[in-house]
């Protein structure tokens, strides 16, 4: 991947164009007009669907939370193949709300639904004027969660500095059996997962929610989930908010080094805090802490430790759901009860919560099946195909069978899915190891982990272009986009870039402050959102927020 992209040329289109206005113009029209007829036929199903709403079953949930379903094709280039269910929840506006605004907390990976259900209260100001709604992202949580099995051990196995470090053929052989893996796990959503196929399903979403208009609050992640929205559908897009704002040319490799680097500053932000307090399962001192957490990485990878939940847990699970936890600052205190459950009694019933998107460890984890697979499974069939044979239909997973290692695996397989370059065999192998020492220079704890997750792309279809192609100059009402000076994930210059590939209708907030993302650490950013959302009202474009507010 380059961070700048180079059209491909034009001669054989134009090549193509000269042998279709030969064979005859009017007739080629009329044939593709009809096929666009034809698929919006097929697709009027499933934006004519409503949402059955209800109490949400099978997990400890505010009683105002109200859960439901949205049918979504499989495949949205033939929708009559099959169809799978997206797990959708929301909070009632109060008053008369102007529709439904959208809610996506980041990843790629993590499930929308606990997060509203246990964040939902940084955002009840918005409910004067909308439905707070969000959604498990297809191959995400309930909805058709994608897991690797064994693939990720065999990645890490790959990609560290044992035995293969001087043979990377070996390397590369663990990467395809790694990839193959995900396939045999992930079941039929996994050559149609990543944010295009999910910016379509928004849309079938906003309909299904009765809305004319998508209105969006979208963090890290979900900026660009938000984006590819607005160049798919430019005249659906309503008031749209991009916070944290991720990048749509840097390459796998570089977004790979940023987010090691940023989970790093994030750590040991958390453990300069965590040390302050009596609490800490690591002591007061936090260079201490900082090598007490190495080490026991190092030591659940070396003799990972029996959980509740069938599989043995690793030192790289623990590094996911630390990652996780760092997310947000309002998710320490359960960290750090968490680690205390795992140092001092052993038990992993705390960390493996902190994956499900911020349960608490006394709740039902949302995540907390072995890391076998449940695959998307072909029950209640909906319409014969063309072939008179039943089209799979895939509904909602109960929440304790989702996979242990969704999250990481979902993660790795939309980033793949978005990503159309990948790297030859000849470059890995000699670049592997000036790879690993860049990703372990970046942070000892998280570098194994990003890198890992950056390969795992190896022996997969190349992924769509339309990212970098498509999104750009886009022609919609103006979106606000919030950039933090001190953010570790996404750093301000993917606000400034991403403003500029989208042209005129992007506005920048400028966050002076520090942390990832700024809505619920600003209370300035936090005002000038809920204002923009609610009533409309933008800032002017490059306006701050002090560090402070």
């Amino acid at each position: 991947m380059r961070s700048t992209h180079r059209r491909r040329p034009l001669a054989g289109a134009a090549v193509a164009v000269l042998a279709l206005l030969g064979a005859g113009l009017p007739a080629t029209v009329a044939s593709a007009e009809k096929k666009q007829d034809d698929e919006r036929a097929d697709l009027t199903r499933f934006y004519r669907q409503k949402i059955k709403w209800s109490k949400c079953e099978g997990m400890e949930v505010p009683r105002d939370l109200r859960c439901g379903k949205i049918t979504v094709p499989l495949d949205y280039a033939r929708p009559t193949a099959g169809t799978l269910d997206l797990a959708v929840a929301r909070y009632r506006g109060t008053g008369d709300p102007r529709g439904s605004l959208l809610l996506n907390f980041g990843g790629p990976g993590g499930p929308g639904v606990p997060e509203l259900a246990y964040s939902g209260a940084d955002f009840m100001d918005l409910t004067n004027g909308y439905d707070l709604v969000s959604f498990d992202p297809r191959g995400v949580g309930r909805s058709s969660p994608v897991s690797c099995g064994d693939g990720t051990e065999e990645a890490l196995e790959a990609t560290d500095d044992g035995s293969d470090a001087d043979h990377p053929e070996a390397a590369l052989t663990r990467l395809r059996r790694a990839a193959a893996a995900c396939r045999k796990n992930s079941g039929p959503v996994l050559p149609h997962i990543g944010t295009v196929d999910a910016s379509r399903d928004l849309d079938v979403m906003r309909a299904a929610l009765g809305d004319r208009k998508l209105n969006y609050l979208g963090f890290s992640y979900g900026t660009r989930l938000g984006a590819v929205y607005a160049a798919r559908f430019p005249d659906k897009v309503g008031r749209m908010v991009l916070d944290g704002v991720d990048t749509l040319t840097e390459p796998l490799t570089e977004q790979g080094l940023v987010g090691a680097a940023g989970q790093q500053t994030a750590l040991e932000d958390y453990l300069d805090a965590c040390t302050e307090q009596l609490t800490c399962p690591f002591g007061q001192d936090s260079r201490s802490a900082r090598e007490q957490v190495e080490s026991l990485v190092a030591s659940l990878d070396e003799y990972p430790v029996p959980s509740d939940f069938g599989a043995d847990f690793t030192g790289q699970d623990l590094v996911g759901a630390i990652g996780h936890a760092l997310y947000s600052e309002q998710l320490w205190p359960l960290l750090t009860q968490a680690l205390n459950m795992l140092v001092h009694d052993g038990d992993t019933r705390g960390v493996i919560a902190l994956t499900g998107g911020g349960f608490a460890p006394h709740t039902t984890p949302y995540r907390s099946a072995p890391s076998a697979a449940v695959p998307a499974r072909p029950h209640e069939p909906t319409e014969p195909t063309a072939s008179g044979t039943p089209a799979p239909h895939a509904g909602l997973v109960d929440a304790e069978k989702v996979p242990l290692d969704n999250y990481p695996a979902a993660l790795m397989a939309i980033n793949c899915a978005d990503d159309p370059d990948r790297p030859t065999a000849r470059k890995i192998t000699d670049h592997l190891a000036e790879l690993r020492a860049a990703y372990e220079d970046a942070s000892p704890v998280f570098g194994a982990y990003r890198l890992t997750q950056v390969l795992m792309c190896y022996g997969r279809p190349a992924g769509t272009d339309f990212i970098r192609e498509k999104v750009r100059d886009v022609d919609t009402p103006k979106i606000l986009l919030v950039g933090t000076r001190g953010d570790p994930a996404t750093p301000y210059r993917w606000t400034v870039e991403t403003a500029k590939r989208l042209g005129s209708s992007a506005v920048v907030l400028d966050n002076k402050g520090k942390g990832h993302t700024g809505y619920g650490s600003s209370k300035c950013v936090h005002e000038k959102v809920d204002d923009f959302l609610l009533f409309g009202a933008l800032p002017d474009d490059g306006s701050s927020c002090g560090a402070d507010d």
